[in-house]
């Protein structure tokens, strides 16, 4: 099957042997590739009493079969596992170039097994495969660590994916960094640091990206690229990046603030991507194949947080996490906050989150200093915030306990399940869903990887993305809570479920018929839009009955109340969706089981799943 490789590397850490295995065409035909390719391949392979930091937990690092193309924003990567954060289904996407590198040296994704007693890097040159000895390199953070490889290989061009010290610590959300790009959330970082991987460097000759129809799919590609770059959308993010929204968010009511305790807040310009491009910004920072461009470069040439050198500016989750949600509107220092959770390699959102919530707690007399190593977290001051990213990175003091989420903390201090912003056991992304009820289940019900802004961006797609084709209805009220929403919901679901199988940025939308034309001549597939809503609803089932295996019910779809609380002021005053009139609504279109969570036999039939 074209637009595949058809070859899986094979690395069981614990015995140090390498080998390789084909591709399973049947499960590509199926599934795709990326998160959906892993899913299925672990379904199999992981059950409930897996210990996700044990060596019988599987780590796999998946391509899409766009990736090495032309295809815009198709250089993305998926790293999937079971999440040692949650429990349940684990998947962090990365952009940069480490994914085409991975292609070009041979292969479709890498199977990692086992565990090495010491730490070690799995180097892959020209196709040869070796696991070598890192350590030298263990307690690096993840900067270090990539400058040395690249010195190490001899090219500045050979590709790396590492963890920093909070992945080799097994911080339960560290991150997996690659070209200053971060597969972020679930924890996937610790799962490598379990096995005592310090990372993967990839240096591979030239490859050529071989489509079943090559006239075809470059006329194809020609066309969404076109389409793509004819966006307001990508013409903003190319100039504002992801932080351009902050404005409008704030005043909609979808910015987080306070700790989800404000609608609005007279500093959310000072920290906007309008304000960041005139300080801060120095450049575009593209991943591969990318013609949009929304990661940036910041220097700051001054002051107490100047730099020495470009670093990656902070995108838009890391901006609210660092900014409006403990009321911070120092921009540089913000930067500062970026850099060291990714040198560290720790995710912004679950660590940032975690940290908002020690500043609520201070701030409504619910510790002390005295609980918290000294520190004073006022609203504010970013003071505190950056000595809490460094202990969390070293699990040092109060650092420890972060490491382990805000649900821990909660548990700590006694403070009711209600007061923390988390669901799935992982913390809840930027976008309120007082803003766009169907948030609500995006964060709350029947999700795939816990609370998850990139599995549903009904925020994002309700602004215009033109899904129509797909059977979304763009014209459905924000703010419903009825089976409108919840079908709307659920389209996008399935149709971000292909995305992160292909995999592609939810930056680049061309409509849903360009990208099966694109599928079909670069595969020798053949996708009708029908045959394609399945695809979707297939790879989205499939992580739902991993979910299910590994223990989830329906007692776990759930929201606390922080997040449902209306807001007397903002764009969205006195807002807050129905929970529970949706949580039905969603079981009776999905086929829900309301006592064990399952999908109906005829369901799972008509998607070729009843065998499992």
């Amino acid at each position: 099957m074209k637009g595949f490789i058809g070859k899986l590397l094979r690395v069981n850490l614990s015995n140090k042997e390498i080998s390789e295995e084909p591709l399973d065409e049947e499960i590509a035909k199926l599934f795709l590739g990326a998160t959906g390719y892993c899913v299925r391949y672990l379904y199999d392979k992981i059950d409930k009493v897996t210990d996700a930091l044990s060596p019988e937990n599987i780590l796999m690092v998946m391509t899409g079969p766009f990736c090495g193309s032309n295809v815009p924003t198709s250089g993305r990567f998926s790293i999937c596992s079971k999440s040692p954060y949650t429990g349940i289904w684990g998947e962090a996407i990365c952009g940069g170039f480490f994914g085409p590198e991975l292609r070009k040296a041979g292969y479709d994704g890498i199977i990692i097994e086992g565990a090495s007693e010491s730490p070690v890097y799995l180097d892959i040159t020209d196709g040869k495969a070796e696991i070598k000895d890192a350590l030298s390199l263990w307690g690096k953070g993840v900067f270090e660590t990539s400058r040395l490889l690249k010195e190490k290989s001899g090219s500045d061009l050979t590709r790396i994916a590492c963890i920093g010290q909070a992945g080799e610590k097994l911080v339960k959300y560290a991150t997996i960094a690659s070209e200053e790009k971060a597969a972020g959330r679930t924890g996937m970082g610790a799962v490598m640091g379990s096995k005592k991987l310090k990372a993967i460097s990839i240096r591979a000759s030239k490859r050529s990206y071989e489509p079943a129809k090559p006239d075809e799919f470059k006329e194809a590609v020609k066309k969404v690229t076109e389409d793509v770059m004819a966006s307001f959308a990508s013409q903003m993010l190319g100039i504002l990046g992801t932080s351009g929204v902050v404005d409008k968010y704030n005043s909609e009511g979808e910015l987080p603030i306070k700790y989800w305790t404000l609608g609005t807040w007279d500093g959310a310009f000072d920290i906007s991507g309008a304000t960041a491009s005139e300080k801060v910004f120095s450049g575009n920072y593209p991943c591969f194949s990318c013609p949009i461009g929304c990661a940036k470069k910041a220097m700051i040439k001054e002051g107490e947080y100047k730099t020495e050198h470009e670093i990656e500016a902070a995108e838009y989750e890391t901006v609210v996490s660092f900014g409006s949600l403990i009321l911070n509107n120092d921009l540089e220092s913000i930067q500062r906050a970026n850099y060291l959770c990714n040198d560290y390699g720790i995710d912004t959102i679950s660590g940032g989150s975690a940290i908002a919530f020690i500043y609520y707690l201070f701030n409504t007399g619910k510790i002390q200093t005295s609980d918290i190593d000294g520190l004073e977290p006022k609203w504010g001051d970013i003071k505190p915030a950056l000595d809490m990213i460094e202990k969390i990175g070293l699990r040092q003091g109060i650092g420890d306990i972060l490491a382990e989420g805000s649900d821990t903390v909660g548990k700590k201090f006694n403070i009711p399940q209600d007061e923390i912003a988390t669901a799935y056991g992982m913390e809840i992304p930027y976008h309120d869903l007082r803003r766009c009820y169907g948030m609500a289940i995006a964060y709350g019900i029947g999700t795939t990887r816990g609370p998850c802004h990139m599995a549903c961006d009904a925020y994002y797609v309700l602004l215009g993305v033109p899904l129509e084709e797909f059977g979304v209805d763009l014209g459905v009220d924000w703010y419903s809570d009825g089976e409108d929403m919840v079908e709307v919901v659920a389209k996008i679901q399935n149709y971000r479920s292909i995305y992160n199988s292909l995999v592609l940025c939810s930056f680049a939308n061309p409509p849903p018929s360009m990208i099966i034309d694109m599928l079909n001549y670069a595969t020798g597939l053949d996708f009708g839009m029908e045959k394609f809503k399945l695809l979707g609803e297939r790879i989205y089932m499939m992580k739902r009955l991993f979910n299910l295996k590994m223990g989830i019910t329906p007692a776990d779809d759930k929201l606390p109340k922080i997040v449902l609380n209306p807001i007397n002021e903002g764009g969205s005053a006195g807002k807050s969706p129905d929970f529970q009139k949706l949580k039905e609504a969603y079981y009776k279109y999905r086929t829900f089981d309301t006592q064990t969570g399952y999908p109906s036999k005829e369901k799972l039939q008509s998607l070729g799943l009843d065998n499992l």
